[in-house]
């Protein structure tokens, strides 16, 4: 019996992606689970190819080039994506309530958790003097996730699926902006889940290194947690 070929890397769609971004973090945690190869092209943010701005002048990751041309500019477009054409582990199945409440969290994490993660990791940005009113008006969707994890085990039920994925780089960011804090709040779940998920297989794998795509300066700026 022969072997099957794998895929020419002329014909894998190309991920543009940031390491560190949670964003691209959970569409690389998406094509992982669905089994889907890319041709994986590592960009710095404050230097980027022009090769993803022709495809995307939006300018940020992740970008997934399909092998027609398509573009999917959005993370949640490259989840679907890829768990549509492959799914082994069920990360979206489950009812149509079970489905509309993983959207619906998903949704309020990029919506206002976002809106007050940024403005507490980054305050100077936001003419803030500091980002500790923001830390605290995020502390209810925390508690909220505390709360299902001490239920179920997982956003997505009883095992990591979907909504653990969409939403653990953003707590990870959070969570690493103020190690000691974080730690120090009454969240044993939330911890241990973030812990988890940090110490998996499947975050060392979506957190391997890659060159940066030639043509790009490395940014000398301090690496983000």
């Amino acid at each position: 019996m022969t072997s099957p070929e794998l895929p020419s890397p002329a014909t894998l769609p190309v991920l543009y992606s940031f390491r560190r971004c949670p964003y691209a973090m959970r569409a690389r945690l998406a094509l992982q689970a669905a089994g889907q190869a890319v041709e994986h092209r590592e960009i710095v943010l404050k230097n980027k190819p022009s090769e993803m701005l022709r495809v995307s002048p939006k300018g940020t990751v992740p970008v997934l080039v399909l092998a027609d041309g398509a573009v999917l500019e959005q993370s949640l477009d490259i989840m679907r994506w890829a768990l549509e054409r492959s799914d082994p582990l069920g990360w979206l199945g489950g009812d149509e309530t079970k489905r509309q409440n993983t959207w619906a969290l998903i949704a309020e994490n990029d919506g206002e958790f976002k809106h007050h993660l940024d403005r507490y990791k980054y305050p100077h940005r936001y003419g803030l003097a500091d980002g500790v009113a923001h830390r605290d008006l995020a502390r209810g969707f925390l508690s909220r996730l505390q709360d299902q994890l001490a239920l179920d085990g997982f956003l997505s039920g009883p095992r990591f699926g979907l909504a653990d994925a969409a939403i653990a780089p953003f707590v990870r960011q959070f969570a690493h902006t103020d190690a000691a804090w974080f730690g120090a709040q009454a969240w044993s779940h939330l911890a241990q889940w973030l812990a988890d998920f940090e110490a998996s297989a499947a975050f060392a794998q979506v957190m391997e290194k890659h060159p940066v795509w030639p043509g790009v300066v490395e940014d000398s700026a301090p690496a983000a947690p």
